[in-house]
Order: C-alpha cells, then sequence, then structure tokens
C-alpha cells in the first residue's frame, strides 16, 4: 500500500501486444551486420535466458528455431527469407539479450516479462517467413 494515498501499489506495467511490435519493428530498422554476429556470437548466453524458470521459458523451442533460423541465412545455407525477417529476430534476440531494457531483467519475477512480449511480438510478425523456414528445414536436416 502506497502510504500517500493508501491505495495498493501498482504491479510493474508490462508491455502491450502493440508496445512489443513497434519496439521489434523499430529495432529491426537499425540491425546491422555486427548485430548479428553478436546473436550469433551470444546464442549459449541467449539460450540460457530462454532456459530460465522465467517467462521466456515457454519460448525455448522457438528460440532454437529463431537461431537456427540466423545461422542458416548468415552462413547461406538459407537466403529465401526477407533481410527484414533476420531484422526483426536479431532485434528481438538482442533485446532479450539486454539486461537494462523496459523492466530490467535483474528484478525478480518481472524483467522477463518484456522479453517474454517481444519475442511473442516477433514471433507473430514472422510467423509465415518462419513456417517456410520449419518446412525446409525438416527437408534439409544437416
Amino acid at each position: 500500500m502506497s502510504q500517500r494515498t493508501g491505495k495498493k501499489s501498482q504491479p510493474a506495467r508490462t508491455l502491450t501486444k502493440e508496445q512489443a511490435t513497434a519496439i521489434v519493428t523499430k529495432e529491426a530498422q537499425h540491425v546491422t551486420q555486427e548485430d548479428v554476429e553478436k546473436v550469433l556470437n551470444k546464442s549459449e548466453e541467449i539460450r540460457r535466458q530462454f532456459e530460465s524458470e522465467g517467462p521466456l521459458a515457454k519460448f525455448v523451442d522457438d528460440f532454437k528455431l529463431l537461431i537456427a533460423l540466423v545461422k542458416d541465412y548468415w552462413h547461406g545455407r538459407y537466403k529465401r527469407i526477407p533481410y527484414w525477417t533476420i531484422a526483426a529476430v536479431t532485434a528481438a534476440l538482442l533485446y532479450v539479450l539486454n539486461p537494462f531494457d523496459l523492466i530490467p531483467d535483474f528484478i525478480p519475477g518481472l524483467g522477463q516479462i518484456d522479453d517474454a512480449a517481444v519475442v511473442a511480438a516477433c514471433l507473430l510478425l514472422v510467423r509465415q517467413d518462419l513456417q517456410r523456414y520449419k518446412k525446409w528445414k525438416i527437408a534439409h536436416p544437416s
């Protein structure tokens, strides 16, 4: 309770679907090749975020697919995808990597809520391209 008003304190605000989509869309416009390399180089660190017990845990399989997509694109194995999709995925994964985003990751129980919202928005934005990649990946398992 707030001592001043006598009302219960409001919990930390979470991102709306629209806000999370806006973050992915805006950040994707600024993704560089160095950003893609950073995601690839830090993929194990990002994976650990998804494998924690927080809100990102429900996206662990999606993370594996997203990082495989970026790797296959980067290494030239899969190019039938708009660069914007790679940029959106990279932007979302960089957001997860950043401990000082909208809700800092060090806040227990809340720190990954915004990360999960951004990942969910990214998945919606790239859904069709991701489905095509998934089919290609099944046909080319190497």
